[in-house]
């Protein structure tokens, strides 16, 4: 597909916010366009054309309706149904993020700390420009939903808990600093996840942990069995002191690749590899069995690396005492990793965001979005395993 070709002097907005692909947004529309026909044909009960016993009314027509996004405006063609029952949660779904993306640049256009650049794509995506006090009108709606949703009560117990942080680059009284963003996911006793808590700090401290954890428990967190991170000590330090009672699992995926400092750099491929595996063991004896073994093995030739992983590691298989079915998802934070990569795609067309306001405000956006797409999907882990395992524990234990 050939990709036009724009003049050295103009403002290639898709180079700047979907790499320039022209094809790109045709792709989205259509995209977007077919998930609202699925919904119409889910209200109706029959696709179009189609004659089924027990349908529940019929299509009559389209209307126009523009869609920003940051590829520009698509123009869509919402279905209507005769009875006027159809409504779609698309739009306030997606724009949610996408507005809070919008105001970040505004914000950044009106407070002069941005190039011509951020203007042309703000007018672009909305077809004017920005004052203070749109942006005010802007924010208003959605800080209060925004809000709403990271103060909500948490009601149910959730045994799982995932913690972890990222950074992100903000203008502070002209000058630019990192502000950690702490996330939290919990899977709940349905085994469905859910996006917990996301705030921003200064810097990911053991202070800064602890307001974050007691923010969750003053919330409603509890029944919180099992807590996967990294090995950051003022997080580890938070924990011991909020979640007493909860096994912690250090991040086996952070653990190898700090692993690695003890390695030379023409080592073995075998022996990181026979480290790796023992994370696939079926229980705790066998992979201590092999561990023993592993350290033998290779003690003479990497005593640095034997030695550094021999006492620590333990910390990384305490994921051995769940179900099997579920150490794969807990052995590792890689399930917020990926929610973390998903934000860093979305946010680094800003770089810099004009204030913490701004950063909270779109990372949060795109928190409720993912959260609202798991509680959509299927349950993500059995957790009947873990009560037949609680259950089994008591029978042992009496």
């Amino acid at each position: 597909m050939t990709v036009k070709k724009h003049s050295t002097n103009a403002i290639d907005l898709k180079a700047l916010v979907a790499e320039d692909c022209d094809w790109m947004k045709s792709l989205i529309k259509a995209a977007v366009q077919e998930v609202l026909e699925a919904e119409m044909t889910e209200l109706l009960g029959a696709g179009p054309h189609e004659r089924q016993e027990g349908r529940q009314g019929y299509r009559a027509s389209y209307y126009e309706r523009g869609l920003v996004t940051r590829i520009g405006k698509l123009e869509l063609r919402v279905p209507r149904d005769r009875n006027g029952q159809f409504q779609t949660a698309l739009f306030e779904r997606y724009q949610r993020s996408e507005k809070a993306f919008v105001a970040a640049l505004a914000e950044m256009s009106v407070q002069g700390v941005s190039t011509r650049k951020v203007k042309a794509i703000t007018e672009e995506l909305c077809g004017h420009s920005f004052s203070a006090s749109s942006i005010s009108v802007l924010n208003k709606g959605l800080d209060e939903a925004l809000t709403a949703f990271a103060e909500r009560r948490l009601e149910e117990p959730y045994p799982y808990l995932i913690l972890d942080a990222r950074y992100e680059k903000v203008r502070e009284e002209g000058v630019i600093r990192s502000q950690a963003v702490l996330i939290a996911i919990g899977i709940n006793e349905g085994g469905r996840r859910e996006v917990l808590g996301v705030d921003l700090a200064p810097r990911e401290s053991q202070s800064s942990w602890k307001d974050f954890l007691v923010r969750l428990k003053d919330r409603g967190l509890h029944g919180v069995e099992f807590v996967v991170s990294d090995d950051h000590a003022g997080l580890r330090k938070a924990l011991t002191e909020v979640l007493t009672d909860a096994a912690w699992q250090r991040c086996y995926v952070h653990f190898l690749r700090n692993a690695l400092d003890y390695l030379p750099r023409k080592a073995d491929d075998d022996c990181l590899q026979e480290l790796r595996w023992l994370y696939d063991r079926r229980d705790l004896a066998e992979a201590q069995r092999d561990l023993a073994a592993w350290l033998t093995k290779w003690s003479t030739k990497y005593p640095k690396l034997t030695d550094g992983v021999e006492d620590p590691i333990g910390e990384t298989l305490t994921f051995y005492r769940l179900p099997r079915a579920h150490h794969k998802h807990l052995k590792s934070t890689n399930m917020l990793e990926r929610l973390n990569e998903e934000i860093k795609r979305r946010t680094r067309v800003v770089r810099i965001f004009p204030n913490t306001e701004s950063c909270l405000r779109l990372v949060r956006a795109l928190c409720v979005e993912i959260h609202e797409a798991w509680l959509e999907d299927n349950r993500y882990l059995n957790m009947d395993l873990l009560k037949e395992q609680r259950r089994e524990r008591l029978r042992a234990a009496a």
